[in-house]
């Protein structure tokens, strides 16, 4: 008897019926032998409202009583769960973060797991009970609730996999799977059965939010199978597995496209040893997390440093930058959220050339220009105006062939 862990997300959980659906799929999973670990988001919509409700209340919330009050979201749905699930005879309980005891830092609305405690979950799969985990939560040393972050539940379903040893976790959310690109904006996209950690940690990272970034994470250090698939259908979804073979043959397995980039230019920056770090240790004490850096050649003694945040952290990019300009006697701040980054990620970049090259001319044959660049070994992303976004994401998905099912890929994964 296999230990399976489901995460159901909001839209799963959206209504009475959506819960009693979910009830249903679960009681079906236990029935074909499985223990069975379920961890759920707040109602879909709930999180916003109860941040709503905390802005309203105060102008400036503390982000302590902002974790109390948006956990209770998770608190909700679990105990809803528990519920239908005992009304069609299936035995579960619900549980909370403290009573797993879900170790995290201090760090409240981006905390991280620190670890978990699985010996109550042992005790109530052992009992045949369905335990059912209140997601995006967890407590810190001095007993304080602490939240994940946006998409945290996906984080609390893997690492639940993790400390239970589980077969697999069942990421379900209201797409079918991983697909080459956004089928919202590409016709052609094409579901892919396989996707490796790496290429989905890409993926993640560069705007596809079918999971998040450190829910991959967390499966590629611990070695947990993700299953991503509809909480609406029994299709097969994508397994997000390791790096294997036949992945690794195929030179490009998406397009991903971010329009929540933004940029950042600090002008006129003083060219010596410790500029740069006096510019980036402070965005880091800010918790700001900047992608591609830009650094010209420098000119008569000085030099433009430029940076791509989250759009959702620009203001604050922009008051530290200008603090920071200020400071070092820089030239001043400039600021661009009209942009968005357009990426190729495959495993097999790392073995075939000529994937930049190619991504460049399809872009330029459309007149698309590139504003930035980076690279990895399996990733090739351009900055370029986000008006043009969705027109390059079908050229790139076009031109790299993504709708067509690879040829080299074995029996089975075809």
């Amino acid at each position: 008897m296999g230990i399976v862990v489901q995460k159901y997300g909001g839209t799963s959980v959206g209504t009475i019926e959506r819960i009693q659906a979910v009830a249903k799929r679960v009681a079906e999973t236990r029935a074909a032998g499985h223990q069975l670990v379920v961890v759920v988001s707040a109602i879909a919509g709930e999180t916003n409202r109860l941040i709503g409700l905390g802005q309203a209340m105060s102008k400036t919330p503390a982000d302590r009583e902002m974790d109390v009050l948006v956990a209770s979201g998770e608190q909700v749905s679990s105990a809803l769960l528990s519920l239908a699930l005992n009304e069609i005879g299936v035995p579960a309980a619900s549980l909370l973060a403290h009573q797993v005891r879900i170790l995290t830092d201090t760090k409240h609305a981006r905390a991280r797991i620190q670890s978990i405690d699985a010996t109550r979950m042992r005790e109530l799969l052992d009992a045949g009970t369905v335990a059912v985990i209140a997601g995006f939560q967890g407590v810190d040393k001095d007993g304080n609730i602490t939240t994940l972050g946006r998409g945290g539940t996906d984080t609390t379903a893997v690492a639940v996999a993790a400390a239970l040893n589980a077969d697999v976790c069942e990421i379900f959310t209201d797409v079918d799977g991983v697909y080459t690109t956004d089928p919202n904006v590409c016709s052609s996209a094409r579901k892919v059965p396989r996707i490796s950690y790496e290429e989905m940690l890409e993926l993640a990272s560069l705007g596809a939010k079918v999971l998040q970034i450190r829910s991959v994470e967390l499966g590629m250090k611990f070695g947990v199978p993700i299953h991503v698939r509809s909480s609406f259908s029994a299709v097969e979804g994508t397994m997000v597995v390791k790096e294997e073979e036949a992945l690794e043959s195929v030179v490009v397995s998406g397009v991903a496209c971010n329009k929540r980039e933004a940029k950042v230019t600090i002008q006129g920056v003083p060219d010596h040893p410790g500029a740069v770090a006096a510019i980036f240790e402070p965005l880091a004490d800010s918790n700001i997390s900047v992608d591609m850096i830009i650094q010209n050649v420098s000119k008569e003694g000085t030099t433009d440093i430029t940076f791509t945040v989250n759009g959702e952290d620009l203001v604050a990019a922009e008051r530290v930058a200008t603090e920071v300009s200020k400071a070092g006697g820089a030239g001043g701040v400039l600021v661009d959220d009209g942009i968005a980054k357009i990426s190729v990620v495959g495993l097999g970049m790392r073995s075939h050339a000529g994937v930049a090259a190619k991504m460049f001319r399809l872009l330029a044959a459309e007149g698309i220009n590139i504003e930035a660049i980076s690279t990895s070994e399996i990733k090739v992303s351009c900055l370029i105006r986000e008006r043009y976004s969705e027109l390059a994401v079908r050229v790139l998905h076009e031109g790299f062939e993504l709708g067509k099912k690879p040829s080299t890929l074995p029996p089975g994964l075809a």
